[in-house]
C-alpha cells in the first residue's frame, strides 16, 4: 500500500503547478465552445455529439465518441464555470489515482518489493504524459487508463476465483461493464479486452505459443475458452455498437492532419506508417523533444527506401520480434543455474533452488485459491503459486505497448494526426512495466554486487531524469504563449499561426503580424492562417491587404464561410454593394458537410445572411431583407446570438408598417437577450409611434442606464423628446451624444439636426461642420452645412459648402433652390458672388 500512495503523491505533486494553468489549444473547442457543456443544452445531447459537440452523424463529425468525458467537462462547468482551476484539478487527481492503480497491478506482477516501487514511480513521473494530465481534453486518455486497469484488475480477479468461487462471473461482469466505461472515456479503452486475454493465456496460465491450441482444446481448460470466447463477443459488441452509432462511417480528415494519409505514393504511405510507431517509442525511451502538435511536416514523409530513418524502422520490428520470441518461446526442459542443470525450475543436486536472493524476494509465495476443481474432482489443497515469470511479463507489457497503441497506426483506418502524445498515456504502462522488468532481470543476472547497484541507481536515475523533465514542460503548459512557443522547432507552421493568435489577443498587433507571416513562410496555403492575417489587417484598417488575404484563404478552402463574411462586410462599407451581394449569396450557398466544425460555419453563414439583409434593408428593399432575415433564423445553429437579427426583423416589419410584426421580434430580440440596447430604441420608436409615450421613454432611459458612455442612445432619447417639443432638453441629449461620439458621423448629424430644430443654430453649426469633416464628400453635410451657415448670416462660406455639394450632387433640387436665394441675399447686399 506504501508504494501505491507514494507513486500517486508523485503523481500529484509533479502536475500540482499546472492548476494555475490557463486554457490551452484544444481545450477551447472543447469546453469553451462546446455548447454541450451549458446547462440550457439537454445532458442527453452529450450522447449523440462527439466530443466536439458535432452531432456524431454528421459528416465533418470527428466520431470522436467521449460522452463520459465530456459528461465530466459538464459537471465541471456546472460547479465552476470556466475557470480553468477547477478541470485542471480533475485531471490531476485522476492522474494520481490511475498512477495508484498501476502500482497495485504491477504489484501483482512484481511483488511487494522495489521493483513495484520504480514502475509506480517511473510512471508517475514519465513526461510523454503532460499533455494528458496538463491539458485539459487529455482528460479522455486518463479516465480511460482509469477504467482500463480497473477492468484488467477485475478480469485478473476472475482468473484467481475462476472454478472456486460463483463470484468469479461478478469480477467478469466488472470486467466488462469497466471495459465499456473506458471506450466511453476514449476509443482505445476496448482494448483492455484483448490486453486480459493476453493475461489470461500467457500469464495467468503460463502457455506458450506451441501450447495455445492443443491446451484449449483440452477437458479441463474449458473454463479458459468460455472466457476468452465472452471476451471477443463483448470486445466485438462494443465495436459493432461504436461503429453503429456513429453512422457506420470512419471520419473524414485534412491533409494536413496526417500527410501520409493523403499521399498518392503507396511507398511513401507504406514506410512513414511503419516508421511512425518507431518515433513513438523513441518518445517513451527520450522524451526529450515534446510538442503539442505533430501535425502537416512535423514528421517529414519517407518517400525512398534509401532514407536513413528506415534503419530505426528495421531496429524497431527486429527489437520488438526477438522480445516477443523472448517471451513466448517454449521453455526447454533443462536450463543450467550456476553450473548445474534444473529442471522445471530445481535443481537436480542438493535440492536447492536456482533463484538468486533477490529473484527470491521478489517471488514470495501468495496465498493458493480456497479451493479448485480440476477433472471434477474439488481439490482442497493449498495451492503455493509463484508470481509470473519474467518471461510472462514482458509479454504483458508488450500487450499493454502495442494493443492500446493499434487504432493510432493507421492499420484499420486512418487517425486525424500523426504524433499524439496524449495517445501513449495508456501505452506508458506497458514501456514502464517492460524497463522495470528488463533492469529486475539484469539485477537477477549479474553476480558483481557494483554491477548490481550501477543498474538499480541507474534506473532511479532515469526516473529522475523524467521527473524532471515533467516538471519542465509543465511550465510550457502553464498558458498558450509559452506552449506555442516551445512547438516552433517541431511544427513551425502551426506554431507560428497560433501564436499569431495569442499576440493579437494581447494586442501586440505587430508580433501577430509576423507570427502569422511566418507560419506562412513554412506553409503558404494554411487558409485558417490568411484568413486571421486578413481579419488582424481588417481591424486594423488596411482594408486592401485584408481583402487579398481573403481571397488567398477562400483560394486554398472555398468552404472558409468566415473568409466571404468579412470580404462581404469589407465590400459593402466600401460602396461596392453589387460585389457585396455576390459574396453573400456565395456564402449562403455553402454546405456544411465534411466541414471539421459545422457549428462556426452555420453561424459564419447566418452572419453573412444578416448582413444581406442589412444591405437590402438599406437599399430600400424591405421584403427582400425580411426574406433574407427568414432564411437566416432557419439556417442559424443554437449557439448564435440572434439577437440582432430579430432587431433587423422588427425594423424591416417597421418599414413596411407592419407595425405588430415589427412588435413581435423586438420582444425576441429582447427576449434572447435582455440588455441588448439597439432593440431597447427601436422598441421605444415604435412604442413611441403607436403612443404608448410612457412606455416608449422607459425604454430610452434603459437604454442610456445599461451603456452611459454610447452617443446613440442619448440621441434616440433626444428625438423622441424633440418629438415631445421639450425642446431644452433634447438639445442636452443631442449634445451629449455628440461630445460622447464625435467620430460617428450619423450621431454628430443627427445631434446637428435636432440643435438645428431647437433653433440653437450656433450649436448647430458646430456639429455640421464636423459631421461635414466627417464625410467630406457626402452632399447631404454639406447641403446642411450650407444651409446653417445661410441662417447664422456666414453667406460665403454658406455659398462654398453649397457648391461643393452641387459638384458631388449635380441635380440636387434642395440645394439648387438654396443657393439660388442665398444668391439673392448676397446680391441684395452687394457681395461677389460666383455666378458674377
Amino acid at each position: 500500500m506504501i508504494a501505491e500512495l507514494v507513486s500517486s503523491a508523485l503523481g500529484l505533486a509533479l502536475y500540482l503547478n499546472t492548476l494555475s494553468a490557463d486554457f490551452c489549444y484544444d481545450d477551447s473547442r472543447a469546453i469553451k465552445t462546446n455548447q454541450d457543456l451549458l446547462p440550457e443544452t439537454p445532458w442527453t445531447h452529450i450522447f449523440y455529439n462527439d466530443f466536439w459537440g458535432t452531432l456524431l452523424t454528421h459528416s465533418g463529425s470527428h466520431k470522436s465518441y467521449r460522452p463520459l468525458c465530456t459528461l465530466s467537462f459538464r459537471l465541471n462547468h456546472a460547479i465552476g464555470g470556466l475557470n480553468p482551476w477547477s478541470y485542471h484539478l480533475v485531471n490531476v487527481l485522476l492522474h494520481a489515482a490511475v498512477t495508484g492503480l498501476f502500482t497495485s497491478f504491477s504489484k501483482i506482477l512484481l511483488g511487494d518489493g522495489y521493483w513495484t516501487f520504480m514502475a509506480g514511480l517511473m510512471f508517475a513521473s514519465h513526461p510523454i504524459h503532460t499533455e494528458a494530465v496538463a491539458g485539459i481534453v487529455g482528460r479522455a486518455d486518463v479516465g480511460a487508463s482509469l477504467f482500463f486497469l480497473l477492468s484488467l484488475l477485475c478480469y485478473m480477479k476472475h482468473c484467481s476465483t475462476r472454478g472456486a468461487s460463483a463470484r468469479t462471473w461478478g469480477w467478469f461482469l466488472g470486467t466488462g461493464l469497466c471495459a465499456g466505461c473506458s471506450m466511453l472515456w476514449k476509443e482505445q479503452g476496448v482494448t483492455v479486452l484483448a490486453v486480459s486475454a493476453v493475461y489470461d493465456v500467457f500469464v495467468f496460465h503460463r502457455l506458450k505459443m506451441k501450447q495455445i491450441l492443443p491446451t484449449i482444446y483440452k477437458r479441463k481448460n474449458l473454463s479458459l475458452f468460455l472466457s476468452i470466447s465472452l471476451l471477443t463477443f463483448w470486445g466485438t459488441s462494443l465495436l459493432g455498437a461504436r461503429l453503429y452509432w456513429m453512422g457506420n462511417k470512419p471520419p473524414s480528415f485534412s491533409n494536413s492532419d496526417n500527410p501520409a494519409a493523403d499521399s498518392d505514393s503507396l511507398l511513401a504511405r507504406t514506410l512513414t506508417f511503419f516508421y511512425l510507431p518507431t518515433k513513438n517509442l523513441w518518445l517513451l525511451l527520450c522524451p526529450d523533444t515534446l510538442s503539442f502538435d505533430w501535425s502537416m511536416d512535423a514528421i517529414p514523409l519517407l518517400k525512398t527506401i534509401c532514407d536513413w530513418r528506415n534503419l530505426h524502422t528495421v531496429a524497431f520490428y527486429t527489437g520488438l520480434l526477438l522480445l516477443a520470441y523472448y517471451g513466448l518461446k517454449s521453455p526447454s526442459v533443462e536450463r543450467e543455474c550456476n553450473g548445474k542443470f534444473v529442471t522445471n525450475g530445481k535443481q537436480n543436486a542438493n535440492g536447492h533452488s536456482c533463484h538468486s536472493e533477490v529473484e527470491y524476494r521478489n517471488s514470495e509465495i501468495k496465498p493458493s485459491f480456497p479451493s479448485k476443481v480440476e477433472n471434477g474432482i474439488k481439490n482442497n489443497v493449498s495451492q503455493r503459486t509463484r508470481l509470473p515469470s519474467t518471461e510472462n511479463i514482458v509479454v504483458l507489457s508488450l500487450s499493454l505497448l502495442i494493443i492500446p497503441f493499434v487504432p493510432a497506426t493507421n492499420l484499420f483506418f486512418y487517425v486525424g494526426f500523426v504524433i499524439a502524445e496524449r495517445v501513449l498515456y495508456i501505452p506508458s504502462m506497458g514501456f514502464c512495466l517492460l524497463i522495470t522488468v528488463g533492469a529486475r532481470a539484469l539485477y537477477v543476472k549479474v553476480q558483481k554486487r557494483f554491477l548490481k547497484s550501477l543498474i538499480f541507481y541507474a534506473t532511479a536515475t532515469l526516473i529522475v531524469f523524467y521527473g524532471l523533465k515533467t516538471a519542465i514542460r509543465n511550465g510550457d503548459w502553464q498558458n498558450e504563449e509559452m506552449l506555442y512557443r516551445s512547438g516552433i522547432k517541431v511544427n513551425p507552421a502551426k506554431a507560428w499561426g497560433n501564436l499569431g493568435n495569442v499576440l493579437k489577443s494581447q494586442s501586440k498587433i505587430s508580433e501577430a503580424e509576423s507570427a502569422y507571416r511566418n507560419a506562412l513562410y513554412y506553409r503558404s496555403n494554411m487558409a485558417d492562417m490568411l484568413y486571421n492575417l486578413g481579419l488582424l489587417l481588417q481591424e486594423n484598417s488596411r482594408f486592401a491587404e485584408a481583402l487579398h488575404y481573403y481571397k488567398l484563404a477562400i483560394g486554398s478552402r472555398p468552404t472558409l464561410a468566415s473568409a466571404y463574411l468579412n470580404t462581404g462586410i469589407i465590400l459593402m462599407n466600401q460602396g461596392k454593394t453589387e460585389e457585396a451581394r455576390r459574396t453573400f449569396l456565395k456564402c449562403s450557398e455553402i454546405p456544411d458537410e465534411n466541414l471539421k466544425d459545422p457549428h462556426a460555419h452555420k453561424s459564419s453563414v447566418t452572419s453573412c445572411l444578416y448582413n444581406l439583409g442589412k444591405l437590402y434593408h438599406e437599399q430600400g428593399h424591405y421584403e427582400d431583407a425580411l426574406s433574407v432575415y427568414k432564411e437566416a433564423i432557419q439556417k442559424m445553429p443554437r449557439q448564435f446570438a440572434p439577437q440582432s437579427l430579430y432587431n433587423m426583423m422588427g425594423e424591416a416589419y417597421m418599414r413596411l408598417s407592419k407595425l405588430p410584426e415589427a412588435e413581435h421580434w423586438y420582444m425576441e430580440s429582447l427576449r434572447s437577450k435582455t440588455d441588448h440596447i439597439p432593440a431597447h430604441l427601436t422598441y421605444g420608436k415604435l412604442l413611441a409611434l403607436t403612443g404608448r409615450k410612457s412606455e416608449a421613454e422607459k425604454f430610452f432611459l434603459k437604454a442610456i442606464e445599461l451603456d452611459p458612455t454610447k452617443g446613440n442612445c442619448y440621441m434616440h432619447y433626444g428625438q423622441f423628446l424633440l418629438e415631445e417639443a421639450r425642446l431644452i432638453e433634447a438639445a442636452e441629449m443631442a449634445k451629449k451624444a455628440a461630445e460622447l461620439d464625435s467620430m460617428e458621423f450619423d450621431v454628430v448629424f443627427n445631434a446637428a439636426h435636432m440643435l438645428r430644430q431647437a433653433s440653437l443654430n450656433e450649436a448647430a453649426e458646430k456639429y455640421y461642420d464636423l459631421a461635414a469633416k466627417l464625410r467630406p464628400n457626402y452632399p447631404a453635410a454639406l447641403m446642411n452645412l450650407g444651409a446653417i451657415l445661410h441662417l447664422n448670416g456666414r453667406l460665403q462660406k454658406a455659398e462654398a459648402n453649397y457648391l461643393r455639394a452641387l459638384r458631388l450632387k449635380p441635380d440636387d433640387i434642395i440645394t439648387q433652390s438654396n443657393l439660388r436665394k442665398l444668391w439673392n441675399i448676397m446680391e441684395k447686399q452687394g457681395l461677389k458672388t460666383s455666378k458674377t
